[in-house]
């Protein structure tokens, strides 16, 4: 694996992996307990309506899903009805993600640092921290370092 290819780590619970790189599995699944994974396309979702509409197909969203930013954290902080222990979200194509939107955009990266914010960390029998929601970016190798300058960014408590 070449350097480009390495995941970029940007928080216990967020990573960005090039086109044809990849992750190992143990930095991503638990060592026990059932696993949700879910792999959407940043094509998918050029605007908010299709962003919420794949979250929504794919991550089973409760009827009482309001389609707007507020209770899109909502549902991703919450996850009960999927009865599992540990949730996995893979996004390729990353650098399309609202493309259409870049207010947008914004608020969905901000979203997912604060969902995984939320879901914090558990301890594995190893020590290593392990976060019950893990997200894995995959993008064109020209875009990783952008997304995750700009991520970086949105960490800071003040963007919250």
């Amino acid at each position: 694996m070449t350097e480009e290819e390495l995941p970029i780590r940007i928080a216990p619970w967020m990573h960005i992996i090039t086109t044809g790189g990849g992750m190992r599995l143990d930095e991503l699944l638990p060592a026990s307990g059932s696993v949700y994974v879910v792999r959407l396309s940043g094509h998918d979702m050029p605007d908010e309506i299709s962003t919420f509409q794949q979250f929504d197909e794919l991550l089973k969203f409760p009827e009482y899903f309001g389609w707007n930013w507020n209770a899109f954290y909502d549902c991703l902080r919450d996850l009960q009805w999927l009865s599992s222990d540990y949730h996995v979200l893979i996004i390729e194509s990353a650098e399309s993600i609202l493309s259409e939107d870049d207010v947008a955009r914004e608020e969905f990266f901000k979203t997912l640092l604060r969902a995984g914010r939320r879901w914090s960390y558990t301890k594995r029998p190893e020590g290593v921290t392990l976060s019950k929601l893990s997200v894995v970016l995959s993008c064109d190798t020209e875009f990783a370092s952008s997304l995750a300058g700009r991520l970086g960014e949105l960490q800071n408590p003040r963007n919250f």
